[in-house]
C-alpha cells in the first residue's frame, strides 16, 4: 500500500533533498530575467502545475486568482461544474510555496493578515478550507514532486508584496503564569484596541459576549437585552442586593441589574479603557447611587461574604486552568452564605489546553492568556471548591449566530473600522470572529452558563422549576 501523506505536512522532506553535487536541480530557466512579464508568467505556470497536483484529490470546488490574473478552478467537483463559493487571490509566489512548504501552521492565515492572500465570495466557506485540506492525502511520490515544484518555484513575478506584508503580524506576549502583570498585559492586548471600535459591530447595550436569541431572525440588539436579562432572573436579583460584576467589560450587566432591578451593582474590570467608559455610563444614565466600577484583578477583591449575588460573563476564560481553584476560592470567599454566582463561559470538547493550529492562534493574535477546559472539568473544579450546582445550560447555537453578527456588522463598517485600526487588525478580527463561529457550530467549542451556589445549612435559594425564568420579558 502506497504511503498517504497529508499534503500540509510536507516539511520534513526538506531535509531530504539532496544538496551539493549531484543534487537534483532546482533552478530555473535563466533566460528571463527575474521581474519580467515572462518570467511572472512562467512562475503562475509552475504554480498552477503544482496547485493541481496539491488539489487532485480535493473533492470539492475552489477558485485560486494567480498574480498575473490567471485563474484556476480546481477539486473534484470543480471538474463537474460545480461554482466554487469564494475565490483564493494569491499576490505574490510566496502564498502557494507557504502552502507547501511553512512549518507554521498559521501561514495562510499570516498571509492574509499582511494582504499577501485575499479571499472574494464566502469568507466562512473560505475558511472551511481549512478542515478540508486535512483530509487530503497525497502519495509519497506526489508528495515529493508538490515540494520539488515549490521549491522551483521563486518569486520571479514583478508582482508587488502588499504595503507593509515584510512586517511581523503583532500578537500578544506569551502568557506562562497567569501572573497579575501578564493578565493586564493580555486584557489590554485584546481589549483597548478603542472603544470605538467594538462599538462599529457590538449591539447598543455594548455586549461582548455570547446573546440569547429565541428565534434565529431576531436582532443582535434583542438578543443581547435578553441575555442580560436572563442573567438577572437565573440570579434571582432583589431590589437592594448587592451584585458583584467580575469581568464588567463596557458596564452593560451592573447598569442593566441597577436600573432593571434595583441592585447596588459594582464591576471590576482590568482594562483602563472599558472602566473610563463604564464610569462615564454610569454618570449619564444617573445611576451614581446604585453602580460602581473598579480597575481591579480578581484576586485583589477584599472582603469576606460581601456580596449577595456575584456573575462573572466571558471572564474565566483568561484566568488560566491552573489558576481556576484561585478564581473560584476568591468568588466563594466574597459571595455570602447561601448566595448565588453564575459563571458564562467557554469551553472546548477535550480536556485541557493543549497545543494545535487553533489554541496557537487564539493565543498568539487574540486572547494570549486565553485557555479553555471542558465543561465536565468546570463543573467537578466548582464542587471541589465548595459550591452546589444549581442550574446547567448549554448557549453553543447562541454564540455561533452572534459571532456571524459580529462578522456582518464588521464587515458592513469595514471603513470606520479602518480609521480606528490598521488593516492587519481588522483582518485578524474578521477572521478569528468568522473561525470561532465555525468552532462553534461544528461542535468543537462550546459555552456554558452555571449557576451554583454557596451552601447555606441545605437551604436552596431557587424556585423549583425554571418558569420564573421565561415569563413576559419585555426588555
Amino acid at each position: 500500500m502506497k504511503e498517504q501523506l497529508s499534503p500540509l505536512d510536507l516539511a520534513p522532506l526538506m531535509d531530504a533533498v539532496p544538496r551539493g553535487s549531484g543534487a537534483i536541480s532546482l533552478a530555473t530557466d535563466a533566460a528571463a530575467p527575474r521581474g519580467t512579464p515572462a518570467a511572472a508568467h512562467r512562475g503562475a505556470d509552475q504554480a498552477s502545475r503544482l496547485l493541481k497536483r496539491l488539489f487532485g484529490s480535493f473533492d470539492g470546488s475552489l477558485a485560486m486568482r494567480l498574480w498575473d490574473g490567471t485563474t484556476l478552478r480546481l477539486g473534484k467537483a470543480a471538474a463537474y461544474g460545480s461554482e466554487p463559493r469564494f475565490t483564493l487571490v494569491c499576490h505574490n509566489p510566496n502564498v502557494v510555496r507557504s502552502m507547501v512548504l511553512g512549518r507554521d501552521p498559521l501561514r495562510l492565515a499570516d498571509a492574509y493578515f499582511r494582504g499577501d492572500l485575499d479571499v472574494e465570495g464566502d469568507f466562512f466557506a473560505a475558511l472551511g478550507l481549512k478542515d478540508q485540506l486535512q483530509r487530503i492525502r497525497l502519495s509519497f511520490r506526489d508528495r515529493l514532486g508538490a515540494l520539488l515544484g515549490a521549491l522551483r518555484l521563486r518569486d520571479s513575478s514583478n508582482a508587488r508584496p502588499a504595503p507593509g506584508s515584510d512586517r511581523l503580524v503583532p500578537h500578544g506576549r506569551a502568557v506562562k503564569a497567569h501572573s497579575r502583570k501578564e493578565n493586564r498585559a493580555a486584557i489590554s492586548f485584546h481589549y483597548d484596541v478603542s472603544n470605538e471600535f467594538y462599538r462599529l459591530w457590538l449591539d447598543d447595550e455594548r455586549v461582548y459576549s455570547c446573546a440569547y436569541f429565541t428565534s434565529p431572525d431576531e436582532s443582535l440588539d434583542q438578543a443581547q437585552r435578553n441575555k442580560l436579562e436572563h442573567i438577572c432572573r437565573k440570579l434571582r436579583l432583589q431590589p437592594g442586593e448587592r451584585l458583584l460584576d467580575i469581568g464588567c467589560g463596557w458596564g452593560a450587566l451592573v447598569c442593566w441589574a441597577a436600573r432593571r432591578h434595583g441592585v447596588q451593582a459594582h464591576g471590576i474590570t482590568l482594562s483602563r479603557p472599558q472602566f473610563e467608559y463604564t464610569q462615564q455610563r454610569i454618570r449619564d444614565e444617573g445611576l451614581q447611587h446604585l453602580v460602581t466600577a473598579e480597575l481591579c484583578d480578581y484576586r485583589d477583591l477584599a472582603g469576606q461574604g460581601i456580596y449577595d449575588k456575584v456573575s462573572s460573563v466571558g471572564m474565566f476564560e483568561h484566568v488560566g486552568l491552573a489558576n481556576l481553584p484561585i478564581y473560584l476560592a476568591t468568588v466563594r470567599r466574597v459571595l455570602r452564605p447561601g448566595g448565588l454566582f453564575l459563571n458564562h463561559g467557554i469551553t472546548h470538547d477535550e480536556e485541557g489546553w493543549h497545543k494545535t493550529m487553533t489554541t496557537e492562534f487564539i493565543n498568539r493574535y487574540v486572547f494570549p492568556d486565553g485557555e479553555l477546559d471542558c465543561i465536565s472539568n468546570i463543573q467537578l473544579g466548582m464542587e471541589r471548591a465548595g459550591f452546589e450546582i444549581l442550574d446547567v445550560e448549554g448557549l453553543r447555537p447562541h454564540y455561533a449566530l452572534t459571532l456571524r453578527h459580529w462578522v456582518r456588522r464588521l464587515e458592513a463598517n469595514r471603513t470606520a473600522a479602518r480609521r480606528e485600526v490598521d488593516e492587519r487588525t481588522y483582518r485578524v478580527w474578521r477572521l478569528y470572529m468568522a473561525a470561532c463561529a465555525l468552532d462553534f457550530e461544528a461542535g468543537s467549542t462550546g459555552i456554558y452558563q452555571i449557576l451554583v451556589s454557596k451552601p447555606n445549612r441545605g437551604e436552596w435559594r431557587v424556585p423549583l422549576s425554571r418558569g420564573d425564568l421565561y415569563v413576559s420579558r419585555n426588555a
